[in-house]
């Protein structure tokens, strides 16, 4: 809505400090982000040209006002007038842009390197639980996506990692629509993501 843009454009001048565009750095005073197991991820999202809809690969150095919004759609809420296809694009969009998160060679798979980077990251905060176990949580859960997209492989089978189409399969079922979204509080705080 104009009132949401209105806001995005508030909040989009304090991260800027009143600049034309955002950089990475700006993204530091975010405190939300601050203790943020994967706030890396998160900020290299907003600059990933794949979530900016460019045809090309890579970083953006910064964003502009209308990128922001861009990368700000993907957390809207969903639409209770939306039809059957309006939802499932609406679900597509939001898994790709966390897909590219996940996906960090911008090769179109996320291997099981990938994988264990964002496993080991999330789990970091974790004193009681070695990279060790980290590693195996990963492999684990590697291992049963294998399942779920390629069914039984054989003993000389590898699976080379999880593709876009593989990554729908996995979150079938699961209600990414409500669950990824932004609320604003107000002008004065960052935006909440779920």
């Amino acid at each position: 809505t104009s009132e949401q843009i209105e806001h995005l454009h508030r909040r989009f001048k304090q991260l800027s400090q009143d600049q034309l565009t955002i950089r990475k750095e700006n993204f530091d005073s975010i405190p939300d982000l601050e203790f943020n197991p994967i706030r890396g991820k998160i900020v290299h999202a907003f600059f990933d040209k794949r979530n900016l809809r460019q045809e090309s690969d890579g970083l953006a150095d910064e964003i502009n006002f209308e990128d922001f919004l861009t990368i700000m759609s993907y957390f809207r809420p969903i639409e209770m007038n939306m039809d059957e296809e309006q939802l499932d694009r609406f679900r597509k969009d939001k898994l790709k842009f966390l897909f590219h998160m996940y996906d960090s060679d911008h090769d179109g798979k996320i291997t099981l390197q990938e994988y264990r980077n964002v496993v080991e990251e999330l789990l970091s905060g974790n004193p009681h639980l070695e990279k060790e176990s980290a590693r195996s949580i990963a492999d684990g859960a590697m291992m049963e996506a294998a399942s779920i997209c390629v069914g039984q492989m054989g003993p000389d089978q590898v699976y080379e990692g999880i593709t876009f189409e593989d990554f729908l399969k996995m979150w079938q079922g699961i209600d990414i629509e409500t669950k990824m979204h932004v609320r604003f509080l107000n002008v004065d705080t960052i935006a909440h993501c779920y």
